[in-house]
């Protein structure tokens, strides 16, 4: 079986996000305070102490997350101004 392409399977996710939910309140979205801050201290102890080998994945996984939302939001933006 052929295996997909990372970056496909993103773009779709990109794509559904910012086609399925009103532009308005993707590009508004951020992450609660507590979210920021426990990825901040994340973030913090990775550039001073280091982290473990669970903390690093889950620092890895939210980066992932992020960069889609980012993209996400972008495309939600080109959406409004097509509209």
């Amino acid at each position: 079986m052929a295996t997909l392409p990372t970056t496909r399977a993103h773009e779709e996710i990109i794509s559904f996000i910012a086609s399925e939910i009103d532009p308005r309140h993707l590009i508004d979205f951020k992450p609660s305070e507590q979210v920021k801050g426990y990825i901040a201290d994340l973030v913090f102890r990775e550039k001073t102490s280091g982290l473990s080998g669970e903390e690093q994945a889950e620092l890895d996984y939210f980066m992932q997350l992020e960069h889609i939302m980012r993209l996400a939001k972008a495309r939600a933006r080109q959406r409004m101004g097509n509209e």
